[in-house]
């Protein structure tokens, strides 16, 4: 294990591409029976029939939210509710279509599916690498860094880090925005680099918020260290530091706030006298909120009906893991590390750690009192604290029995979902 360590890459492409084959041949597998619903086929107009063919991958991973990406990809947002929808992953999909098509390539209807597919792969893959030179960064440790991105391989997102869905993409823009960030804060010095690689971290993280909304939460480390900042004498690096968690503040909020003015344009700008929707001229004057509650029922203990007890159940395990691992960190930040890092780092450190820690609280508590709770097992992938804690868990041999059960019931929820998702059955 050690000496895979060292050398990572190589055996993290062969786990990616393997895991990658197994789920593909647990949906294609999922055609000996007919599809609960067939809506798919409606996208490719090449299809004179409901009846999907065995090995038309594209159908099979382009299920439940992946149809509005897709729609939206094509057209743009045509209808109110399709706004709760980010609006990162159709206009890149949108683009490689419009240059594709330019350079000769016939869509046939299945092209966007394919690139959306493609996009969420290549994403996945570049996520895996990233999250391990992210490791090394914050937790300075090759076989942890190591083992967490295997386990990001075989998240419980399963096959929604397959599929033209936005979570292998964000998970991408997310880790990249803590990898700079981790370089802009980590350091005893304090250079115009630092405060130019924290602005960069921000851009990602803003990149990541038109991908997924919860990407605002990203925004949270920003604001705890310019609050620590506050507290500090106004010196020219530290005014310059506060200049630079601004800005960057300010750019993650820019990729959720650009798309609710865009929708704001177009619905909320009628001739005087004209009927405006009901989210024109309420506080927040977002269109997200409102079809979010309107059609989606999403709001606070909305979801705490007995009928989704079964969805609390399945989501319990991924729950656990993220409220555990960031109570953990938050009450000990510097447990990350080993214990020879270099002291110096020792208050950045705690800062950063904590910051990410509580961010995942967020989100974990979120998804129990107000989101359709069964997402958070491939909302949770772009969380890298819980891929750092279980890592230690599984390398300590106190506890690596516990660890050895977390990545069984991994392995095989993604391997459950694969067929289901791809025959149209929940969860999703």
């Amino acid at each position: 294990m050690h000496a895979t360590a060292r050398n990572p890459i190589r055996p993290l492409l062969g786990t990616f591409f393997a895991w990658k084959a197994l789920i593909l041949v647990l949906a294609i597998g999922s055609g000996v029976g007919p599809a609960y619903d067939t809506s798919t086929t409606l996208l490719s107009p090449e299809i004179a029939s409901s009846d999907e063919s065995t090995f038309d991958v594209p159908t099979k991973l382009t299920r439940w939210d992946a149809i509005y990406f897709i729609l939206a990809s094509r057209r743009g947002y045509l209808f109110e509710q399709e706004w709760a929808f980010g609006c990162g992953l159709p206009t890149v999909i949108s683009i490689l279509t419009q240059v594709l098509s330019g350079l000769g390539v016939e869509s046939r209807g299945t092209l966007e599916p394919l690139i959306g597919i493609c996009i969420s792969h290549i994403s996945h893959l570049l996520s895996v690498l990233v999250l391990y030179q992210l490791g090394l960064v914050v937790c300075r440790d090759r076989l942890l860094s190591f083992l967490a991105a295997m386990l990001h391989i075989v998240s419980p997102a399963g096959i929604f880090l397959s599929a033209p869905y936005a979570e292998s993409t964000f998970a991408l823009l997310s880790f990249t925005g803590y990898l700079f960030l981790a370089k802009g804060l980590l350091g005893s010095k304090r250079t115009f680099a630092h405060d130019v690689s924290l602005i960069a971290s921000a851009m990602w993280f803003g990149f990541a918020a038109a991908f997924r909304s919860n990407g605002l939460f990203n925004g949270i480390p920003f604001a705890v260290a310019l609050v620590q900042e506050l507290t500090m004498p106004p010196t020219l690096s530290s005014i310059r530091r506060r200049c630079a968690l601004i800005v960057g503040g300010l750019s993650i909020a820019v990729g959720f706030v650009a798309p609710q003015i865009a929708a704001y344009q177009i619905f909320c700008s009628a001739p005087s006298g004209s009927e405006l929707r009901p989210w024109c001229t309420s506080g927040l004057r977002s269109i997200y909120s409102f079809v979010q509650e309107r059609y989606w029922n999403v709001g606070f203990l909305r979801y705490w009906t007995p009928s989704n007890i079964p969805l609390f159940l399945l989501a319990l395990p991924m729950i656990y893991l993220l409220i555990s691992s960031a109570i953990k960190f938050m009450k000990n930040p510097l447990s990350i590390v080993p214990e020879k890092s270099n002291p110096g780092e020792s208050p950045h450190l705690s800062l950063l750690v904590r910051s990410m820690a509580l961010s995942q609280l967020v989100l974990a508590i979120l998804a129990v009192t107000n989101y359709h709770v069964q997402i958070i097992t491939r909302i949770s992938s772009a969380y890298p604290l819980w891929y750092w804690w279980l890592a230690g868990i599984i390398i300590n041999g106190k506890t690596s029995t516990f660890g050895d059960k977390v990545v069984r019931y991994m392995i095989m929820y993604a391997a459950i979902q694969a067929p289901l998702f791809a025959s149209f059955l929940p969860p999703a």
